[in-house]
C-alpha cells in the first residue's frame, strides 16, 4: 500500500512539475514567436512601402491591389528630368530640360525589391496583405493615400488565440475595431506612409 501511495505522489509531482514548467515556458515562447513574426511582417511592409512609393512616382497615385502594383513596376518606366540652368534665376538665363526614361523593373531590382510573393504575409499560410488606396482632400488639396495591413490572426498561427492576451496587455488579435489588431503602413485620413509599430 505504501508503494502505491509513493508512486501516486511521484506521478502527481511529475504532473505538477510539467504544468509549472509549461506555465513558465509558454509566455517566454509566446513573446519570442510574436517578436520574430512582427519583425518579419514589418520588414515586408517596408518593402511594400518602397514599391508603393515607386508606383506613386510612375502613376501619381498608389496601387489599390498587388496585381496592378506588380504589373506597372514590371512594364513601366520612371521619368527622369534633368534641368540645365536655374529655373528660379531672375536674370532670365535660358533653362533647358532633358527627359529620359529608366526601366522600373531594373530600378526596383537595385533597391532589393522582389515582386514575387510581395503580397504574401510572412508565416501567413498563403494569406495576403490587405491594401486600400484612394484619393482624399487633405488641407484643401487632393492627395493619394494608401494603407497596407496584416491582421495578427493571419500570421500568429496558434498564438492568435485570445487567451494569449494575458501575456501582453497590448496584444489583441480578436478585436478588428482596435489598431492593435493588425500591423500596417500608411493612413487613409492623411498622406503618410508611416508604420504602426
Amino acid at each position: 500500500m505504501r508503494l502505491v501511495i509513493n508512486l501516486l505522489l511521484v506521478a502527481l509531482i511529475a504532473v505538477l512539475g510539467y504544468f509549472l514548467v509549461r506555465s513558465i515556458y509558454e509566455p517566454i515562447n509566446f513573446k519570442a514567436i510574436k517578436d520574430s513574426r512582427e519583425v518579419a511582417v514589418q520588414k515586408k511592409l517596408e518593402t511594400i512601402r518602397t514599391a508603393q512609393q515607386c508606383y506613386l512616382d510612375i502613376t501619381g497615385k498608389y496601387a489599390h491591389n498587388f496585381d496592378t502594383l506588380k504589373q506597372v513596376l514590371t512594364t513601366d518606366s520612371f521619368k527622369v528630368v534633368k534641368v540645365f540652368g536655374d529655373p528660379d534665376d531672375p536674370t532670365g538665363q535660358k533653362v533647358m530640360y532633358e527627359t529620359s526614361y529608366v526601366n522600373a523593373l531594373d530600378s526596383i531590382g537595385r533597391l532589393g525589391i522582389d515582386l514575387d510573393g510581395l503580397e504574401d504575409i510572412p508565416n501567413g499560410g498563403g494569406k495576403d496583405f490587405d491594401v486600400e488606396a484612394k484619393e482624399i482632400v487633405y488641407q484643401s488639396i487632393t492627395v493619394p493615400v494608401v494603407k497596407v495591413k496584416a491582421a495578427y490572426k493571419d500570421f500568429m498561427g496558434q498564438y492568435a488565440d485570445p487567451r494569449y492576451k494575458s501575456y501582453d496587455k497590448f496584444y489583441n488579435p480578436d478585436d478588428p475595431t482596435e489598431d492593435r489588431y493588425y500591423i500596417s503602413i500608411g493612413d487613409l485620413t492623411r498622406p503618410s506612409l508611416g508604420g504602426s509599430w
